[in-house]
């Protein structure tokens, strides 16, 4: 970025030069030739001294456009300096062909930048992707880079070095919606360039169709490779669906291939009103005898002698007469290339050249320069009638929203349309007598009727009913259409549904029912957006059980628990008994206290008082455990009561799900259902008769099936919501059916209304059921086996404790005890053997003596 002036070249006014390099990849203008000085940034006359200002020029030299914007620079900058002889710095341009390659573009700004280190960079075209990656390169670089005549997007906002100049894309959008409004159009046919660049850049005007309420009955894209008889069967399906105004957003090549097969196919004549955008307009047209009548968007830039002058030097210079005509770019081009000639003398120590130019402001050939929001754009459009004899204005689109002419103010002057005609063309469109019919196919198996119902009389009437037709109706509404309802007869197998619906154009427009929607099914049609929840979810019979208490701990925890109370109460007693009256007493009493001291603990409110250390350690412990217990006991308890959860047993309870269906199959081997025991269920009344019989446990569905269920049967089931791994239920249509969208805006307004909600509670008869997003399984042992562990090893380390210091206080008399009764065993020990040797009375009494002398 150019903060001083501390390097450039001085040169010549009066000639310019052009070099072409070895690998004729680039060219460098040199437009001011000078002596070169001792300095080789600097070159002085007796005069002044200039400062070179390098600028990059990274065009498509092959194309003529590319060629008109490079040399409206070079003329523009030749211009500004005859006139600004004082100025002291200089614009010096090198410029770098592109061949139209995005990434030779790339490649060009980074030698640019490289070797000329060029302060600003200036690119022109319609590619959205050249523009974001010169506008990276740009940023790293911390250089300006202007693009002339790039869409404005979107993804372009985040450059903060980027400057577009360009048209204003939402003025145009404004003025056209205004036009079609004008002559009370409600819809019209899009024809654009089937090309990433040109499908981002019609966006914006498509959304503003859309919120101003023009439809856009049909669409055909084209590429410029797309052969004359695709052009004619694509122009031939717009016909036949009675699209009569069409908007043509396309480049110069494929405009040329398409009137003349509309002309061919009678499209051209009365009746039909064909509309170009500013940026189909930006070149001449060849073969504009087949384009008499169309009406076409130019951005409008203001006759003057500047403009002439400037035009005839340009043709000149290009050296192709009276064949070229000055483009937009070429103007736009012109004015950038004087807003950096003027930055360029105000940059200074404080400023960038980026901000000299954001604050440059000046009357270009455009009109008033300036930029706003990294932005320069021409927000007025001209209007023109094409006939035999050439292009007529008959009107302007301002900036400030209002048409005008020459003679009327917001007023356009006399159209004539195709067919020579004044007459305003009617546009067969939606909402008059000439209603289009929308074939529906209906799917008809009438398992759930308060989600779908479809009766066949004898006469071959067919009646639908439900909650799916009546959002459909509901959505469909707006657009007047005449809808004929075909049941779909082949089974409950929606995937053949949209096969049949993507196979079969001739016959079918639309799929409504419990359809879901699919990754499989959406390639072969469009679904709107789902108008149902979604998500799978289970229903079980509601808890009714006067144990329910005893469920939110398994039996293994209970018996643990109690296991430990008593333990608790053991090893209080053992301790505090030898000193603490409150636990000594007769045999019942001392086991009364046992029990009661330990469960007592359960809700505080043991009453006696301990009075050693290890038994308040013993108690401390237990009370943490039993505090962990009683809450988790609480709260799983509340949920029982509130949700009352199912508990779901993959391997022994029997799972209920809709017969035939493939996302219910494909629910019940997922890691969540996954289960063998499965059985299918046809309708709402089998779901119902199944859970209270106890044939399946469990039923898991989509929600909206469910919703009939618990609807039905509001006190008998519960339903809970496990995963939104469906999207629910979607209307189809046709791939690429502009409905699509405009049925998922309705949708989106029926459920910001409550009308979908309404419709659910007419059609499933009750206030549906609370729902939760999970359940918990019951407190199991092993969850608390730290808990126990640590109980247990305290209690054990208690005990040993006890064990020591008894021990440590009965020594004395413990080995007395010990020593007299060793001494009697030895007494005892030598009688019988005295009495071995001697076994006569009186030699027993003389041993017995003997014994007991020694």
């Amino acid at each position: 970025m150019l903060t001083k002036f501390d390097r450039g070249f001085t040169f010549e006014m009066e000639t310019e030069f052009i070099h072409f390099s070895s690998t004729s990849r680039f060219y460098i203008f040199d437009l001011f030739p000078a002596p070169c000085s001792q300095n080789d940034d600097v070159y002085e006359d007796s005069a002044s001294k200039w400062v070179r200002i390098r600028v990059g020029l990274v065009l498509d030299m092959d194309s003529l456009e590319g060629k008109m914007v490079g040399r409206s620079v070079t003329t523009a900058l030749s211009d500004f300096y005859a006139i600004n002889t004082d100025h002291k710095t200089r614009v010096s341009l090198s410029i770098r062909n592109s061949h139209g390659e995005p990434l030779l573009a790339l490649a060009s700004a980074v030698d640019l930048l490289q070797s000329e280190e060029v302060e600003a960079i200036i690119t022109a075209g319609d590619s959205i992707l050249q523009t974001k990656l010169l506008a990276e390169i740009g940023e790293k670089a911390k250089v300006p880079v202007i693009s002339i005549n790039s869409p404005i997007s979107p993804s372009l906002s985040r450059y903060s070095h980027l400057i577009q100049a360009t048209l204003d894309s939402s003025s145009e959008a404004k003025g056209i919606t205004a036009f079609i409004h004008g002559f009370d159009w409600k819809s019209v046919g899009l024809v654009y360039e089937d090309d990433d660049d040109w499908r981002e850049s019609m966006q914006l005007m498509v959304d503003h169709f859309y919120e101003n309420g023009v439809g856009i009955q049909s669409k055909a894209g084209f590429a410029v490779s797309s052969t004359e008889e695709m052009v004619m069967d694509r122009l031939r399906k717009m016909k036949d669906l009675g699209t009569s105004v069409f908007v043509v957003h396309s480049s110069e090549v494929t405009a040329t291939r398409l009137f003349p097969c509309a002309e061919r196919l009678g499209m051209m004549g009365e009746g039909f009103a064909w509309i170009l955008t500013a940026k189909s307009m930006s070149s001449s047209f060849h073969g504009k005898e087949a384009m008499e009548g169309v009406v076409g968007f130019k951005t409008y830039i203001p006759m003057s002698r500047e403009l002439q002058n400037f035009t005839l030097r340009l043709r000149t210079s290009l050296g192709n007469g009276d064949d070229v005509r000055l483009s937009i770019s070429g103007v736009w081009a012109h004015d950038v290339a004087w807003a950096l000639a003027r930055s360029a003398e105000m940059v200074n120590a404080s400023s960038t050249l980026l901000e000299a130019i954001t604050e440059c402001r000046f009357k270009g050939l455009s009109g008033d320069f300036q930029v706003k929001d990294k932005k320069f754009l021409s927000d007025k459009f001209e209007i023109v009638n094409f006939l035999e004899s050439g292009e007529r204005r008959i009107g302007f689109w301002n900036g400030n929203g209002s048409f005008s002419s020459r003679r009327h103010f917001n007023k356009l002057e006399t159209i004539i349309w195709p067919g020579g005609s004044a007459q305003t063309p009617g546009g067969r469109v939606l909402g008059e007598s000439k209603r289009r019919k929308l074939r529906v196919l209906v799917t008809s198996s009438n398992r759930f009727p308060s989600l779908m119902e479809v009766e066949t009389s004898a006469i071959n009437v067919t009646t639908v009913k439900g909650f799916c037709i009546e959002v459909f109706q509901a959505a469909i509404a707006p657009f007047n259409y005449d809808l004929e309802f075909i049941p779909w007869r082949n089974g409950s197998n929606y995937d053949n549904l949209a096969i049949a619906l993507s196979t079969q154009k001739d016959k079918y427009d639309a799929a409504v029912g419990d359809i879901t929607i699919t990754a499989n099914r959406a390639k072969y049609v469009d679904f709107t957006m789902p108008f149902t929840d979604m998500g799978l979810g289970i229903v079980a019979p509601r808890e009714s059980s006067m144990w329910v208490f005893f469920h939110p701990l398994t039996r293994d925890l209970w018996i643990t628990s109690a296991a430990f109370f008593v333990l608790t109460g053991t090893i209080v007693w053992l301790i505090e008994r030898p000193d603490n009256k409150e636990f000594q007493g007769s045999w019942p009493k001392q086991i009364g206290v046992i029990f009661w001291f330990g469960f007592s603990t359960l809700v505080y409110a043991h009453r006696e008082k301990l009075q050693h250390n290890l038994s308040r350690f013993v108690v401390t412990v237990w009370i943490f455990a039993v505090l962990i217990l009683t809450t988790s006991y609480t709260a799983t308890l509340t949920s029982m009561m509130t949700v009352q959860q199912i508990r779901f047993n993959s391997n022994k309870d029997h799972v209920g799900h809709l017969s035939g269906s493939l996302i219910a199959n494909m629910s019940l081997t997922s890691s969540k259902f996954r289960s063998t025991n499965t059985k299918g269920l046809n309708n709402s009344k089998e779901y119902a008769q199944a859970l209270l019989d106890n044939t399946v446990s469990f039923v898991v569905d989509e929600l909206p099936y469910l919703k009939v269920l618990i609807g039905e049967n509001p006190e008998k089931f519960l339903m809970v919501k496990a995963h939104c791994n469906t999207i629910g239920f979607g209307f189809m249509f046709q791939k690429g059916d502009d409905l699509v969208h405009r049925v998922s805006m309705e949708i989106m307004k029926l459920r910001a209304s409550d009308r979908i909600s309404e419709m659910e509670k007419r059609s499933f008869e009750s206030k549906l059921p609370y729902t939760a997003d999970d359940t918990s399984n019951p407190l199991n042992l092993y969850m608390f086996r730290g808990l126990f562990m640590i109980t247990g090893v305290s209690s054990a380390l208690a005990l040993a404790l006890l064990l020591i210091t008894w021990l440590r206080d009965n020594w004395d008399d413990l080995m007395n005890s010990v020593n007299v009764f060793l001494s009697r065993r030895l007494v005892h020990f030598r009688i019988l053997f005295a009495t071995s040797i001697h076994p006569n009375p009186l030699d027993d009494e003389n041993a017995v003596q003997m014994a007991q002398r020694n």
